[in-house]
């Protein structure tokens, strides 16, 4: 396993999770894309989901809803990304 892929994965993630506490729903999806294409080891599959689930509703009502910024902590799991969602939502 790569190390340097999968740490680049978890900063995409981050980027996307960032992006989509600023409203920028392009800038999620092309983050948690690149995450999914290093990922090694499957960690962020659920959370590509859930970045395209927030980002879908930002566009659709210009908002992520508590439930949609629930679903996204709930793929990262316990963890610091988890404290990130929780910091920009």
């Amino acid at each position: 396993m790569d190390g340097q892929a999968q740490r680049q994965a978890l900063t995409a993630a981050e980027r996307a999770i960032e992006a989509l506490g600023r409203k920028d729903s392009a800038a999620a999806r092309s983050a948690v894309a690149t995450a999914v294409e290093r990922d090694q080891v499957g960690l962020f599959a659920s959370l590509a989901d859930a970045v395209y689930l927030a980002a879908s509703e930002l566009e659709t009502d210009g908002e992520i809803s508590s439930a949609t910024w629930n679903v996204v902590a709930d793929a990262v799991g316990p963890g610091p990304l988890q404290g990130l969602v929780e910091q920009v939502r």
